[in-house]
Order: structure tokens, then sequence, then C-alpha cells
């Protein structure tokens, strides 16, 4: 019976990778990968060799039947993304879908994905908590941060590091300067860093800071702050 396999991969440390999750690329047949440059770097990594095929964001909609063919064809196959864990602010969702309805099995690894250590690091409540993911690139991003605030709760973004004073300053504007947060860049990386404070000192680091490198994760606590 034909299987789609996602396997998380690390989001920067390459020992975050899991004993199951090289076993799994071992043993399929083929491996599905947002971009077969970065995937066929960790795969040479672990020694291993596998036909790759890319699935990303700029096809997933027009060649879903070429992929559910192919796993038709072939025994197992894996979904891999650049980092973390497919379908997670990544391309994934749809072949799941299309598989279930076809009654394919499919199975998933549980493994690194960025926003759980930025959470927990974050020192915000993460009892309950939003992922936003990422927030529109252009329209709609303030009436979506006036949603978050309404929820009153802990909620993390996704964000790019051309994007991140825009998206703070944003913030800002809708939460005002006295909500904590804090923005993790580099995960599991050499260079991993988490700047923490009210919005207004985030703020106010960033403005002194030259451009950030690295994906980022913000968390901000949505509850309304008491003011001494």
């Amino acid at each position: 019976m034909s299987k789609l396999i996602l396997v998380p991969t690390p989001i920067g440390n390459l020992k975050d990778i899991t004993l199951r999750s090289i076993e799994v690329l071992e043993s399929v047949d083929i491996v599905f990968s947002e971009d077969t440059r970065v995937t066929g770097k960790l795969l040479a990594h672990l020694n291993i060799k596998k036909p790759l095929k890319a699935y990303h964001a700029h096809n997933e909609h027009q060649s879903l039947e070429y992929f559910l063919d192919l796993i038709k064809q072939n025994s197992s196959a894996a979904l891999v993304s650049d980092a973390g864990t497919p379908g997670i602010s990544d391309p994934g969702f749809l072949l799941v879908r299309a598989c279930i309805e076809r009654n394919i099995s499919v199975e998933t690894l549980p493994g690194p994905t960025a926003f759980v250590p930025a959470l927990l690091q974050s020192g915000l409540p993460c009892d309950k908590f939003f992922f936003e993911g990422f927030l529109p690139h252009k329209k709609g991003r303030i009436k979506r941060l006036e949603w978050l605030k309404s929820i009153e709760q802990t909620f993390v973004l996704y964000e790019s590091p051309h994007r991140i004073n825009k998206c703070v300053d944003q913030i800002m504007d809708v939460f005002g300067p006295n909500h904590q947060m804090s923005i993790s860049r580099e995960l599991t990386k050499l260079h991993e860093e988490t700047i923490r404070g009210t919005i207004e000192e985030v703020q106010q680091i960033l403005s002194e800071r030259s451009k950030l490198k690295g994906e980022i994760v913000v968390v901000v606590d949505g509850r309304i702050p008491v003011v001494s």
C-alpha cells in the first residue's frame, strides 16, 4: 500500500534530526522536497541517496495529480520542507488532504519546528497560545493584528529579516508600548539570539541595530498589561 510520510528536518543544527527521520529517509523510494538543493545537502550529510522531486508553493496546486501518481507508483514517499515540519507555514496541506481523500496512507513524524522553542524561551504564557504563522505580506496586516489583539492570549508570528522592523512598528501601533514580546532568530544555530522586553523596548533595540539575519519568530503576550 502506498504511503506519504511527512518528515521534519532540522531548523538549523543538523544534530536535531531524529533517528526515526533518518530511518524513514533511508527507507522511502522517493523524496518530495521544497528545494532539492537544500534537501540534497542534508541527504549527502546523512550519506543517503534518493530520487528528489521539487514540491513547493509554486507548483503544489497545478502539479498535485502528478505527485499523487508518483506516490501511487512507489511504495512510499517522504515529504520534507527546507527546515522544520512540512505543512507548518510550508507546503504540505494540499497533498496530505488529497492523499486522505484518495485513501492513501499518511504518516507524520514528530520533530523540529521553529515556533516551539521560540515560544518556550520567550518567557511568556504558553499554556494557551495562538499560532498565526506569517501575517499577510501587504494588505490586511493591521486588520489581522487587531483580531489577534481581541483574543487576549499569547500569539506567535513568523517574519522575515527585511520586514521585522515594520512588523514591530505595526504591533506597536495596534497593541501600544506595554505588552511584553520577544523575537528569536537563528534558532539552534551558532548565532542564536532572543530579544525580550516590552514592545517599546524591543522596537528601540531594533532601531539601534543593523539589519538582523535569519528567519525570525515573534512572540507577543496579548493579555492586557498591568501598568503600575
